[in-house]
């Protein structure tokens, strides 16, 4: 099973390249000729020719090329009619984004089957020594009393990842105290929150609380699960992620413990600061181009490569149309290119999109 999934995985990952090999191929010809089609879609390809300036059959091949990116489509009365560039983005990558959701699909399918059988492994990992056990927690006041002494006995660190928007106003209440005593006693707070929470009234207060005592925050465009971890020695996990309150897991594996430290690293790497302001324009200058993206901007650019609208991005990500259009912009311009697929080529060929994909 992991073979073949892997095999298919890389068989997803080889359609997008080559997506983007085509994509990366469109030159100043073809975005001329596109331009011109648009502004004139009745000409014949010999007047479209005379307008640029080129021959004949450099507009016939350049308008061959912008069909198969989805760029143009034949009009009934003979010819090409331009579309617009987001809606053939839409239709490029629609077969890659069905794959994907199929294997999704599949993918949850198979982890619920492999979830039955966690009673069975709980059971013969309980025969351990403590050290190296997973333990099941259910109901919702023992979960609490639980987090509560890991609180209370840390000493070092505490990390979190809190996906989703507005917090609980009720398990807000609750942890304020928790945080502010553990802070207090010089522990290490850091918190991963998504941007969507930026938005949330009493999460931002929440959050301006704690930073104040000495806590650092930062929010990202999507997080895989909720999770705690304690001095790095102990993880508090969902038991489903979908329904908190069924049971959590509380993890003290070395070798599991090592990854989810590296999880919370990765994320909290390329996050941004939560209390940042999300419309300042912030540029980064030119000669950054080459530099590692992080946050917001990487985030943005994920699901612009993915082929979403500004409206998509800013629904996804919780931020305003307006904040997503500047971001854009600013991507346009670190990356030097002239449309959206430009920007996609030259990100690719960057590495700005191998990190985390959208969701």
């Amino acid at each position: 099973m992991p073979d073949q999934d892997t095999s298919d995985i890389a068989d997803i990952e080889a359609d997008i390249h080559a997506h983007l090999a085509e994509i990366a191929e469109i030159d100043a010809v073809a975005v001329r000729v596109y331009q011109l089609r648009v502004a004139h879609p009745t000409d014949l390809v010999a007047q479209l020719a005379e307008r640029a300036g080129l021959q004949v059959a450099e507009v016939a091949r350049a308008e061959r090329h912008l069909a198969r990116l989805g760029l143009l489509q034949p009009s009934p009365g003979g010819g090409w009619v331009a579309v617009n560039p987001e809606s053939a983005a839409e239709s490029l990558l629609a077969p890659v984004e069905q794959d994907i959701l199929e294997r999704r699909i599949t993918m949850a399918a198979t982890r619920e089957q492999l979830h039955a059988l966690s009673g069975d492994y709980l059971e013969a990992r309980g025969m351990r020594s403590a050290k190296g056990s997973i333990e099941i927690v259910k109901d919702l006041g023992n979960i609490r009393s639980v987090i509560d002494d890991l609180a209370r006995t840390c000493a070092s660190s505490i990390e979190v990842l809190s996906p989703g928007g507005g917090q609980n106003e009720e398990a807000m209440r609750a942890a304020l105290p928790l945080d502010l005593d553990v802070l207090g006693r010089g522990v290490r707070l850091r918190m991963l929150l998504q941007h969507s929470a930026r938005g949330h009234r009493a999460t931002a207060q929440y959050v301006e609380t704690i930073v104040a005592a000495g806590a650092e925050v930062r929010c990202t465009g999507v997080l895989p699960s909720r999770m705690l971890i304690y001095d790095r020695h102990c993880a508090v996990l969902p038991v489903d992620p979908e329904h908190t309150g069924v049971g959590v897991a509380l993890i003290r594996d070395t070798s599991v413990m090592g990854f989810l430290g590296r999880l919370f690293a990765h994320y909290w790497r390329t996050a941004e600061d939560f209390l940042a302001d999300p419309e300042c324009d912030e540029a980064a200058p030119p000669e950054e181009v080459g530099g590692e993206l992080r946050g917001i901007e990487r985030d943005v650019l994920l699901l612009m490569a993915a082929g979403k609208t500004n409206e998509a991005i800013a629904l996804q990500l919780g931020i305003s149309r307006r904040s997503v259009s500047r971001l854009v912009g600013r991507l346009m311009d670190r990356l030097g290119a002239t449309n959206r697929f430009q920007a996609g080529a030259r990100a690719a060929r960057l590495g700005w999109l191998a990190s985390v994909p959208p969701a």
